[in-house]
C-alpha cells in the first residue's frame, strides 16, 4: 500500500512539474496604440504585436502574460523585473539599446505629422510657432526637442496618442507627430478630408529608420529565444498574415 502511495505521489509530481515547466513569459506594453495594441470593442487585448507576441509564445510553448503600463514606465518596469520584455511599438534607438537589448526589427517604421486640413500646413517648415502633440517618453518627442524646438515649435507631451490626437481634435494643439501606421489607422477612422498627414514620412535612423523591436533586460538570454521564435514566425508565414491583417500590405 505504501509502495503504491509513493507511486501515486511520484507521478503527481512528475505531472505538477511538467505544468509548471511550462514557460511564462510578461510582456509589458502600453494598450492605446492602434494598430499595434489596444483594447477592442470587446474589452480585450488586441493588435498586431499582442498577436505576434502570442505567435512567438507558441513557438516556445510557452504561455503569454501582457501588462498594460504607461509608455514612459515600459524600460523603467523591465530593469525593475516588473516583465520580462516590452512589445509595445518600441523604436530600436542608440539611447535605448544604452539600457536594453532588443531582438531583430520586426517592423521597419517611420513618423509622420498629422493636422487638419484647414491648418494649411504643408512640411516641417510651417509648424514654427505651432504646438505639436506627442506621447511622453518617445522617440517622437525626442525628435521634435532634438531637431524643432530650436527652430520654434512648441512640444506638447501626452500620457498617450489618442489623448494628444483627442486634443487636436479639440483645438488645443496644432498637430500630431506619431508613427505612420498609427497615424494612418487614425485618420481611416476620421470624416474624409477633415484631418490629412503633413509633408514627408520622417526616417531619421537615429529616432525611427533602425525599426521596432522586442526589449529584454540587458544580457537575458530570452533576447536569443525570441529572437529564433520571432525568424520561425516569419518563416511559417504567420508573420505576413499578421502584417496584411493589421497593415494591409506586404511585410518588407
Amino acid at each position: 500500500m505504501k509502495k503504491i502511495v509513493t507511486a501515486v505521489a511520484l507521478y503527481s509530481a512528475v505531472i505538477s512539474g511538467m505544468a509548471q515547466a511550462q514557460e511564462s513569459i510578461r510582456f509589458g506594453m502600453e494598450a492605446t496604440y492602434p494598430p499595434f495594441e489596444f483594447i477592442n470593442e470587446k474589452n480585450e487585448l488586441t493588435g498586431f504585436d499582442v498577436e505576434l507576441a502570442n505567435a512567438i509564445c507558441a513557438e516556445l510553448d510557452a504561455t503569454c502574460e501582457f501588462n498594460n503600463q504607461p509608455f514612459d514606465s515600459l524600460i523603467p518596469g523591465l530593469k525593475f523585473r516588473r516583465f520580462d520584455a516590452v512589445i509595445s511599438g518600441m523604436d530600436i534607438t542608440p539611447k535605448r539599446m544604452e539600457q536594453v537589448s532588443f531582438t531583430q526589427p520586426y517592423y521597419e517604421n517611420s513618423a509622420i505629422f498629422v493636422a487638419a486640413n484647414k491648418s494649411a500646413l504643408t512640411g516641417q517648415k510651417d509648424l514654427k510657432g505651432k504646438t505639436v502633440g506627442v506621447q511622453n517618453g518617445s522617440t517622437h518627442q525626442a525628435y521634435l526637442i532634438d531637431k524643432l524646438e530650436a527652430q520654434g515649435v512648441k512640444t506638447r507631451p501626452y500620457d498617450s496618442y489618442q489623448n494628444a490626437l483627442l486634443d487636436m481634435t479639440n483645438g488645443r494643439v496644432d498637430a500630431v507627430f506619431a508613427d505612420t501606421a498609427v497615424a494612418r489607422e487614425w485618420l481611416a477612422q476620421q470624416s474624409e478630408g477633415q484631418y490629412e498627414t503633413v509633408g514627408e514620412e520622417v526616417k531619421d535612423a537615429n529616432y525611427f529608420g533602425i525599426g521596432m523591436g522586442i526589449a529584454a533586460r540587458k544580457g537575458d538570454p530570452l533576447v536569443e529565444k525570441l529572437n529564433a521564435a520571432l525568424a520561425q514566425v516569419k518563416a511559417s508565414g504567420v508573420y505576413q498574415q499578421l502584417h496584411t491583417k493589421y497593415f494591409n500590405s506586404a511585410a518588407n
